[in-house]
């Protein structure tokens, strides 16, 4: 089964394979913010492949292969993924990390990340962000941020603007991929009913030293207002 790789899947294909019953990841256990994660990371977009095939230097050989030929392949191929391949997976991460737990308890899809892409897979951060002049690497941002009143149904545009605005965080370079994880919620509160997906980020005012326009003359600014 691993010797064929499929693509992404893209506009028609994506609404065709993926939609209906029995589509997507099959949740089991617990399992539900691995199987969002990697249905986000893989199924319509492929920046994140060299996962799959890379001998990156800390390469776990075995849990890419089941990554690629178990989850990600058949989620391309057919729109389904058996909540057993996600198991094999999990018995795996928990076998290669120091936590015991992966194969039944809730996890943050952080450490999932952290653990598959920094120790088993050895890839460098995704992400580069400064903070206070402190430089810092990771492979996913989480949006923090207080109760908005004047936010109702914000879009990922807004939250990811005024998280960093909230925290003084600026991209130190373009990301390659950016994994941004929405405000957390428990059973008993969330903090926005909907969230509309930004289809693309603008990340102007998030990078630093970014040159751009002056808001009343329309000259390349020289100072930055909060």
């Amino acid at each position: 089964e691993g010797a064929e790789s499929f693509p992404p899947l893209r506009n028609e294909a994506a609404v065709r394979v993926l939609q209906g019953r029995m589509k997507g990841i099959q949740g089991h256990c617990n399992s539900c913010y691995m199987d969002a994660a990697l249905f986000s990371l893989f199924s319509c977009t492929s920046v994140l492949d060299s996962m799959l095939f890379m001998p990156f230097p800390l390469c776990d050989r075995n849990v890419q292969g089941i990554l690629r030929d178990e989850i990600v392949n058949p989620l391309r191929r057919s729109g389904f993924v058996r909540a057993s391949s996600v198991m094999h997976l999990r018995e795996q991460l928990t076998d290669k990390g120091q936590c015991s737990s992966f194969t039944n308890a809730e996890k943050d899809p952080e450490e999932f990340l952290n653990l598959i892409m920094q120790q088993i897979l050895g890839i460098e951060p995704l992400l580069k962000l400064q903070s206070g002049g402190q430089e810092q690497g990771c492979y996913c941002y989480q949006i923090f941020m207080d109760k908005q009143e004047d936010l109702v149904v914000p879009d990922v545009q807004q939250l990811v603007e005024r998280s960093f605005l909230s925290s003084d965080l600026k991209l130190v370079e373009i990301p390659s991929c950016f994994i941004i994880q929405m405000p957390r919620f428990g059973k008993e509160y969330k903090m926005f009913s909907k969230i509309i997906p930004s289809l693309e980020l603008d990340i102007t005012d998030l990078l630093l030293d970014s040159p751009r326009e002056c808001c009343l003359c329309g000259d390349v600014a020289t100072l930055e207002c909060s």
